[in-house]
């Protein structure tokens, strides 16, 4: 190579250099518009308290249950799901790493080989078999000029916000489901105890038949009839039991406990959890900030922008610094393989290159358009997502404001139930009326009652839904808070070089 080509080697090189991040092909990502509420409907009802954040950060407390924040805690650090979801975001974090390392040459390879080779004696070569040994160093850099690895950095790093809230998004749903389990335990606990106390009373009164039975005094019909309705309330208690066991098993998986260690953790028996506050909401603006599936249908949408610039760039040409150094001898003749690192010995290479696919029969314009078809479907998604957590808001509202309304009938049904099974049987007992009154009150109780419980577990329940559909309950400080339990930290490490990943403070660049 003459002294003006690798000059003009070296120019052109440098004029790629500076070119290069000029220029940035594909659309920059700005959040979706999306129509959002300005209000909420119910907020003018006095169960809500003034909008707030700080309320809904563990919210579970304000239920005064400490088996309740027992399970929680539980759950948070050994929930299976949960942790598969925090690997996740370390997988995120190293596929960003990867990405941001195509910005560099791409190429960087360290070479060498040692041959030998058989060949007609010829002036040249002297020798009919001799060896030949070589060593190099390779370099390749594809230059970003069209931004095709910026943006596929921007990706990446949106998809990896995405995970982030992909896992807060599962903390703030289990959490809910945890406490919803819960509930449902109390509540088929309460029911049971109900069944039970109702089948005792029910059998006075049965054995109060058979008495005035076999005095003669009522016929047969009013004992049937008694025993009829004292086995319809017995069998109601199987169903029930089944239904607890199930509920508890799910809410060992929950806490990522055995299911037979689950009882322990119940004890001691509680009652129904109940709302005795009002019950913190957050301004409609807020929303879009609080709620993790919303962000994440952001960055997914972010991460499917990028891929539109990454596709585009596929149009355009590409340009590439390419070198390499070396050093090659053989021992034919006088020469010896010991020369190898002579002066002599040593070739390089070095100079720009290009690339440009120009025949494509639109396969290029295609994939651009492939992607920015996914790009339109994550703004609908996102936007979807918006209206979705709107409706779960207002829902969830409306239904606690309605079930605090049913439980206040409900519970003076049941006073008025107790007072009417008190009176007729009084006047059964004196002849005064037939044992069909002392029945249908006993029976109308009996009810009453079990509604009453399900309506209080139902308030319950719809608060845990209107916490949920604000997304609150954690705030995650993501640089001092260890999301995975230690001792999986310390497998992962002695299984695989993470280098700084596994720690609380990290870059993501190593």
């Amino acid at each position: 190579m003459t002294r003006s080509t690798l000059s003009y080697c070296l120019t052109l090189g440098a004029a790629l250099l500076w070119l290069n991040g000029c220029a940035m092909l594909g659309p920059d990502f700005e959040t979706p518009y999306s129509e959002s509420p300005t209000n909420w409907m119910e907020e003018g009802n006095g169960l809500f308290l003034k909008p707030t954040e700080d309320d809904t950060i563990g919210w579970w407390s304000t239920f005064n249950d400490p088996t309740l924040d027992k399970l929680i805690e539980l759950f948070s650090t050994q929930n299976l799901t949960l942790q598969t979801a925090a690997v996740r975001i370390l997988e995120g974090r190293a596929q960003l790493a990867l990405v941001k390392g195509t910005i560099y040459p791409q190429r960087q390879e360290m070479n060498g080989d040692l041959f030998t080779i058989g060949d007609e004696e010829t002036q040249v070569t002297i020798d009919r078999y001799y060896n030949v040994a070589s060593i190099g160093f390779d370099v390749g850099w594809e230059m970003d000029f069209w931004g095709k690895y910026r943006r596929s950095i921007e990706s990446a790093d949106a998809n990896l916000l995405s995970t982030i809230a992909d896992y807060e998004d599962i903390l703030v749903s289990l959490t809910a489901e945890t406490a919803r389990a819960y509930v449902d335990i109390r509540t088929l606990q309460e029911r049971i105890k109900l069944a039970e106390n109702n089948a005792d009373r029910q059998q006075e009164s049965l054995d109060l038949v058979n008495l005035q039975f076999e005095a003669g005094v009522v016929t047969e019909l009013d004992v049937l009839q008694a025993k009829t309705l004292l086995s319809t309330t017995r069998a109601a208690i199987p169903n029930f039991e089944a239904a607890l066991a199930s509920a508890k098993y799910g809410l060992a998986v929950l806490v990522g406990v055995l299911p037979e260690e689950i009882n322990a953790l119940l004890e001691p028996s509680q009652p129904i959890p109940e709302v005795t506050n009002q019950v913190a909401t957050l301004l409609p603006a807020e929303l879009l900030r609080r709620r993790p599936d919303i962000r994440r249908a952001e960055m997914q949408a972010a991460a499917q922008s990028a891929q539109i610039g990454v596709a585009r760039t596929e149009l355009y040409p590409s340009f590439s610094l390419l070198g390499s150094i070396g050093w090659s001898a053989n021992d034919t003749g006088a020469n010896s393989l010991g020369d190898i690192f002579e002066s002599n010995s040593f070739s390089y290479t070095f100079g720009p290159a290009f690339k440009w696919n120009l025949f494509n029969y639109g396969r290029l314009k295609n994939e651009v358009r492939v992607q920015d078809a996914r790009y339109q479907q994550t703004i609908l998604n996102y936007q979807n997502t918006v209206l979705n957590a709107a409706r779960e808001v207002e829902d969830s509202m409306k239904s606690l404001v309605k079930s605090f309304e049913e439980a206040k009938y409900i519970e003076a049904s049941v006073e008025s139930s107790e007072r009417s099974t008190e009176l007729s049987t009084l006047q059964y007992e004196e002849g005064l009326v037939d044992y069909q009154r002392v029945l249908d009150s006993i029976r109308s109780l009996t009810v009453r009652q079990d509604e009453f419980a399900q309506t209080k577990g139902e308030i319950a329940t719809n608060a845990i839904g209107l916490f949920k559909a604000f997304g609150g309950g954690w705030q995650i400080d993501y640089q001092n808070d260890l999301l995975l339990p230690e001792e999986m930290v310390d497998a992962m490490a002695e299984r695989t070089d993470w280098g700084k990943f596994l720690t609380i403070e990290q870059d993501g660049d190593e």
